[in-house]
């Protein structure tokens, strides 16, 4: 075997393991999500865990991929794996969208919705980034997706919930807030060490090569700052709401690893082990904030999505000036405008059509009995939820 020959194996390998590490995130956004809904609603937020990711794969197989990147010519590694590994980022945008509109979205409208954002509003994104596009050329940096990936998600996500409403019960007539707490705190744990597990191969994998000692080096750089960064949001989650409430409130402080996570994949490969932490606190913090603030202006987002990606995301590419000679302040804030302008009001559109021609919303009754029964028919936990009617 010739030189050339063993890097194109070994980077295709790494570039399939990665791929498989951010494949084993849709096990993280499910378990995540199935944790912080009530248990009326747990067999639904699975199907559409499962469901957006099969649909994820097909969009962005026939239509997807070739409106991001055209007809392209992969010589060092395989172009097969490339196609999968960018198929299961697709796949990780979408599953942001379905937290946040869980507990009273109709199980067909969300399916609807992903066929249009996995086949055109997310591969456009990806095309003017990742694709060689205008952002691409005016010299807007986002390594792994802060932008791309979980601004895109998060963007969706806000659209949708402002057309949906929040859940029944959740606000009262004056300007009461009401928690709606979810019904598994270890499947959230479990959900949110998978997504820290995953995301390694989210990071490290886009780097798309392993085989010489500088691409090595990088990698294991880029784990680290990975790492660190969702270290530094749980600590500072934590501290945050320990200072404010006096209480280690988990749900935040799974949010601040997210969050850290986020931050840090517009550029985990320029940024140093110390600035990486930095943006982990920072970004710990700020989703504490967001998610209050989002909740005080009636956004209701059961699962604090579009804090997690959308402002930690926007946060994350701020950053990258900071630790990147090639990004400038101003290319950065100009590209994440466009983004979310486009993300946001494309998906605007979709979502009001689709509640104007079809009705995205559940019924106030099938919202009170359950998305489980009304739109699944089969409980999650049919034992547990019949020894409590007695």
């Amino acid at each position: 075997m010739t030189m050339t020959e063993l890097s194109y194996a070994l980077d295709t390998l790494f570039i399939l393991l990665s791929a498989a590490l951010v494949m084993w995130m849709a096990a993280g956004f499910s378990m995540l999500e199935a944790g912080l809904v009530r248990t009326k609603n747990t067999t639904e937020i699975l199907v559409k865990n499962i469901l957006l990711y099969a649909l994820a794969c097909l969009c962005y197989f026939f239509i997807g991929y070739r409106l991001m990147y055209g007809e392209t010519t992969i010589s060092d590694y395989s172009p097969s794996a490339y196609l999968f590994f960018q198929m299961v980022f697709v796949a990780t945008a979408m599953s942001i969208v379905s937290g946040a509109v869980a507990e009273r979205m109709k199980l067909s409208m969300f399916l609807v919705f992903t066929l249009i954002m996995t086949s055109v509003i997310y591969p456009l994104v990806g095309s003017w980034t990742w694709g060689g596009g205008f952002l691409s050329e005016m010299g807007f940096v986002d390594f792994a997706g802060s932008g791309v990936v979980h601004m895109t998600g998060a963007a969706a996500a806000l659209a949708g919930v402002m057309i949906l409403g929040p859940r029944k019960g959740k606000y009262g007539h004056s300007g009461a807030i009401y928690p709606i707490p979810g019904a598994n705190m270890p499947l959230a744990t479990l959900g949110t060490l998978i997504l820290w597990f995953g995301w390694l191969g989210f990071n490290g994998g886009s780097l798309l090569s392993i085989h010489t000692v500088e691409n090595a080096n990088a990698v294991a750089n880029i784990f680290l700052n990975t790492n660190l960064s969702a270290a530094a949001g749980a600590v500072s989650a934590f501290a945050i709401t320990r200072l404010i409430w006096r209480k280690a409130d988990l749900t935040m402080i799974l949010n601040g690893v997210l969050a850290g996570l986020v931050a840090i994949t517009a550029e985990p490969a320029a940024a140093t082990a110390t600035s990486s932490v930095l943006i982990g606190t920072g970004a710990g913090a700020l989703v504490v904030a967001s998610i209050v603030l989002l909740d005080r202006l009636k956004i209701d987002d059961p699962v604090g999505a579009i804090s997690v990606h959308g402002v930690a995301g926007l946060y994350g590419l701020i950053c990258a000036v900071l630790t990147s000679v090639s990004a400038s302040i101003s290319v950065q804030l100009l590209g994440a405008a466009i983004i979310f302008l486009w993300v946001f009001s494309s998906s605007l559109l979709v979502w009001w059509f689709l509640a104007r021609a079809f009705g995205i919303r559940l019924s106030m009754e099938h919202e009170y009995i359950g998305a489980d029964i009304s739109e699944c028919g089969v409980e999650a936990y049919p034992e547990f939820v019949a020894s409590k009617s007695r």
